[in-house]
């Protein structure tokens, strides 16, 4: 099926009741058949459903979408997508071991990934996102994955898929994609070459603004038996003696996420919110489409603008993902983007106070269009020298672009730069 009806159809097949929408199950237990079944469930030679903290109908439901959609072997929907990214990190790497990511990233993520997973022991390393060379000089034998965002939030940035993936499997290092920004309607990190994807559902997916939630996808495509990664080969003592690699060769990674990390760790999905987020998905296509329609528009009246001092977009002329935008996005690449106004940090505070249909907040991937001032929320965290890195100056507005009509999008702009 095509990804419209991928989004509409897939994951539900409709039972003896006749319910043509995906029940909402909220039960945190369920009744064993008998002693045996239990066992079988514990054991992981049966499927079926424990207690929610590992699995809930309807979170199946949203989590077969979502492969299907990814084209993945397997999928866990996790409380939010940086707890979907935590525990990722956490699935692969411990104390002593190395992971190398993008520098243009989230400002929350970059956070984690330099101060969290450093108390832990496991060393983040960063490289400028244009420069896939950069990513292979900081391979060590401790590497344990490389990670990079389809489109960075809120730069625009644009890795190059192809080289990175080659990289990473010169090396036998899993790639991992945050296709947040894009989501699956947009791009495939699949077929470029990723071995896992990550979301936060919580922005296009869910669409409304509603309720948090992550997801990670398992590709199917690493082989966990290279030999950096001796916890998926070896017997876990946790958990009846299970050799990940060995017992599930398919889909390894994601039975060891929920079995082991997600059992631990506890970052699961409420299925109220799978409920929700399934709504959303189901109008995906819908949706990005007239974002990507006033994203184009609003871009080219900025770039028209004498208020205006830049425009990030790759559409843009000039902007130096212009053609990797082509490559790997036909041209389609989000709703996100930002510009700077001219006279500066308190010319941008004055443009966010003075809007009225715009939202003022830190969300994205919303109906509604949100302005943001990354350095003063998002990306507040970061050192001087960090937000130099990620590409986030005083003067930036990220701009979230909604599906209202686009006369009045840029009517309220306009009317907050007077």
């Amino acid at each position: 099926m095509k990804p419209e009806t991928i989004a509409v159809v897939a994951g539900y097949e409709i039972d003896k009741t006749g319910a043509t929408n995906p029940p909402l199950y909220l039960s945190n237990a369920y009744q064993f058949e008998s002693a045996a079944h239990a066992k079988d469930l514990f054991d992981l030679k049966a499927a079926g459903y424990i207690y929610t903290r590992l699995n809930n109908p309807t979170n199946a439901f949203l989590e077969e979408r979502l492969n299907a959609l990814e084209g993945g072997v397997g999928c866990l929907v996790t409380s939010c997508g940086h707890s979907a990214e935590f525990m990722t990190m956490l699935n692969l790497a411990g104390a002593g071991d190395e992971i190398i990511s993008s520098s243009a990233i989230y400002g929350g993520t970059f956070n984690m990934f330099s101060h969290t997973l450093r108390r832990l022991g496991i060393k983040v390393n960063f490289a400028p996102v244009n420069k896939p060379a950069e990513f292979e000089k900081l391979v060590t034998d401790k590497t344990k994955a490389i990670f990079v965002e389809s489109i960075s939030n809120p730069g625009c940035e644009i890795p190059d898929f192809d080289a990175i993936s080659k990289i990473a499997k010169k090396y036998k290092i899993p790639f991992i994609v945050d296709n947040t920004c894009m989501t699956p309607y947009l791009f495939r990190p699949k077929k470029h070459g990723a071995d896992i994807i990550i979301h936060a559902t919580t922005k296009f997916l869910c669409g409304h603004a509603s309720v948090m939630g992550g997801a990670v996808i398992d590709c199917g495509t690493f082989d966990w038996t290279s030999g950096r990664f001796p916890l998926f080969c070896s017997p876990d003592p946790s958990y009846h003696g299970i050799t990940y690699a060995k017992d599930f060769p398919q889909n390894a990674f994601i039975i060891k996420l929920r079995t082991q990390t997600l059992r631990d760790v506890g970052g699961c999905q409420s299925p109220f919110n799978s409920y929700l987020t399934l709504q959303g998905v189901q109008t995906l296509h819908v949706r990005m489409d007239r974002h990507l329609e006033n994203t184009l528009k609003l871009v080219a009246w900025l770039e028209k603008n004498p208020k205006i001092a830049w425009v990030k977009y790759p559409t843009v002329k000039g902007n130096e993902y212009k053609n990797l935008a082509e490559k790997y996005f036909n041209g389609k690449s989000g709703s996100l983007l930002s510009f700077g106004v001219k006279g500066g940090l308190e010319a941008g505070k004055k443009l966010i106070e003075g809007a009225k249909l715009c939202l003022h907040a830190t969300n994205l991937g919303d109906v509604r269009t949100v302005l943001t001032h990354p350095a003063s929320t998002t990306h507040s965290q970061l050192s001087a020298e960090e937000k130099t890195s990620s590409g986030i100056t005083d003067d930036l507005i990220r701009v979230s672009v909604g599906i209202e009509n686009i006369d009045d999008i840029i009517a309220d702009i306009e009317q907050a730069l007077k």
